[in-house]
């Protein structure tokens, strides 16, 4: 799947929903914010690494909820910034008008996509922070580079680094597209357990690049197991 297909008015569409919870954004530039996550279910990748991955089978229906649903429960919580994750959230193609209603409405909206759709269609509201996969994800192939060459100057590119390998292609991935002076943010993290802290921040150094090392704070709040947060 590439592109997406917009096919109705996302207030009656019913999404195919992983969770909906309140927490803090544990990633990113706004990393510590309190923040509504609206995960959605089903994602074709299949990273190495995925830390979700009771979010990937699109053939489990945890929470089916239309569009209106999503909203009022959004209200509910009372959070003015919203990100909508998985999964793969831009492969239920209807919730990008159901992001656009939100942003007309006020509200913050993120959403953050492995990066194999074409992120084009978004509402240019939209904070897009896009996964770029590496070699030991396995999933390299499958990256839309071309996603790339149409970001916006708010958005974030995130790469999560398991090796050395890894890091050399994030490294040459934010040098040819100039990533460095065209975004909010280059991000990255280790993937966790696999990669010290310190060795992906020497790297960082000893290259001079200008990005931004993160840590996932959720995952040293709570057990790095623990859903809904």
């Amino acid at each position: 799947m590439n592109t997406l297909t917009i096919t109705s008015d996302p207030r009656s569409s019913v999404f195919n929903l992983s969770e909906i919870f309140y927490s803090i954004q544990g990633e990113g530039t706004r990393a510590g914010l309190p923040c509504v996550f609206v995960r959605l279910q089903g994602c074709t990748l299949r990273c190495v690494w995925c830390d979700t991955a009771y979010a990937l089978d699109h053939r489990i229906r945890a929470v089916e909820k239309t569009g209106s649903e999503i909203i009022e429960e959004i209200q509910r919580i009372g959070c003015s910034f919203v990100e909508f994750t998985g999964g793969e959230p831009l492969e239920q193609p209807d919730v990008v008008p159901l992001m656009t209603l939100l942003c007309d409405t006020g509200y913050t909206v993120a959403v953050e996509t492995g990066g194999h759709i074409d992120i084009a269609p978004l509402d240019p509201r939209v904070i897009c922070i896009m996964d770029v996969k590496c070699p030991d994800s396995k999933m390299v192939t499958l990256n839309r580079l071309e996603n790339l060459t149409i970001l916006r100057a708010h958005d974030e590119v995130k790469f999560v680094i398991a090796s050395r390998a890894d890091y050399e292609y994030a490294r040459n991935i934010v040098r040819e597209y100039a990533l460095e002076t065209k975004i909010a943010a280059v991000l990255m993290s280790c993937v966790f357990n696999k990669l010290t802290f310190l060795e992906l921040v020497g790297w960082i150094l000893e290259d001079k690049l200008n990005v931004r090392f993160q840590l996932q704070m959720h995952k040293f709040i709570w057990s790095p197991e623990t859903r809904g947060v």
